[in-house]
């Protein structure tokens, strides 16, 4: 039972989800007594793909087309089924991402294979039989699922596992050509707007976040956020009040309508706590309040609260942080 992984680059590296994704990948084939390989979508290096050898993964294979830079749903979709079809892969593993999202359930009619998404833990396999357990009802419960069938496709949640690093490792890698047409590229956006994100941590890639709410009361004070931000190498996020009035641009908005994250620490900062917020936080695995209302909502999902004003806490957090640093 062969495994295959998809890979997600940007800028020439592997994205830190896609570290998780492979790490997982390596240790499905392990406990089925085969290897992984990855299939790499999107910009990379020859050097950051030999580097997967650290997270177990023995080939790569990467299309060097130029168009598959940025993400292109047919050409992607067709460009791993290729490659899952020659492999003879059974158990393909990608990211519950955007880009999963949106290629998996294509994949699965295209593969014929059973599909599971938002998977967080490694399955079981006793009895001959392939289970996953995934997280329902934005994390308020989980289920086990049992993946029947020759193929099986499973799409992990950002952050569930830690990815190894077996330093020294490499992989091989090799050209793939998945023989694309102009016509797997027809659904290419004609015109790509691209808005520079202000904070140095992806926030969908960030494993700490520091976000803000209305508390902060404009965003004249947003480099309170900013400057924790930076002493803790962390993303920076916001409600979406804050997005909506424009204090701060919308891919920094999280919630049930925004980007859902699972960073190990969110410190939220003068936000409430409404139920559509924690839809797309409760994943965390450490969450900090800091609020001045002790009544807030927020710190009922708190594993940490600090009842006290932003503009006092903040400044002090983040001298702590640098003496610590």
């Amino acid at each position: 039972m062969s495994v295959l992984v998809v890979v997600e680059c940007a800028e020439g590296e592997v994205k830190k989800s896609s570290l998780e994704v492979a790490t997982y990948g390596a240790r499905v084939a392990a406990m089925l007594g085969t290897t992984a390989t990855a299939i790499a979508v999107g910009e990379a290096t020859e050097a950051s793909l030999a580097k997967l050898g650290e997270q177990g993964i023995t080939k790569v294979l990467y299309d060097a087309e130029p168009r598959l830079k940025d993400f292109v749903n047919n050409a992607y979709t067709k460009l791993i089924a290729t490659a899952a079809e020659q492999e003879g892969v059974q158990v393909l593993v990608l990211a519950n991402s955007n880009i999963g999202a949106s290629v998996g359930s294509r994949l699965s009619v295209r593969l014929k294979a059973s599909l599971a998404t938002n998977v967080v833990e490694l399955p079981k396999t006793d009895g001959g039989q392939f289970v996953v357990k995934r997280g329902a009802f934005s994390g308020k419960a989980f289920s086990d699922v049992v993946l029947s069938g020759d193929r099986k496709i499973v799409a992990v949640k950002k952050n569930s596992l830690e990815a190894r690093h077996e330093a020294g490792k490499t992989a091989e890698v090799v050209a793939f050509a998945a023989q694309l047409t102009d016509a797997d590229f027809a659904d290419a956006p004609k015109q790509v707007v691209m808005q520079e994100q202000t904070g140095g941590v992806l926030l969908p890639e960030a494993a700490l976040v520091v976000s803000g709410g209305r508390g902060m009361k404009g965003p004249e004070n947003w480099h309170l956020i900013e400057e924790l931000a930076q002493a803790l190498h962390a993303g920076t996020a916001c409600s979406k009040p804050v997005s909506d009035v424009d204090w701060r641009p919308h891919h920094e908005h999280v919630g049930q309508t925004g980007i859902t994250i699972s960073p190990n620490l969110y410190i939220a900062c003068g936000i409430s706590g409404a139920i559509q917020h924690l839809a797309g936080v409760n994943s965390s695995k450490v969450i900090v309040v800091i609020n001045k209302d002790p009544e807030a909502p927020f710190f009922k999902a708190a594993d940490y609260g600090i009842v006290g004003d932003v503009f006092d806490v903040l400044p002090k957090l983040t001298a702590a942080v640098k003496e610590l640093n």
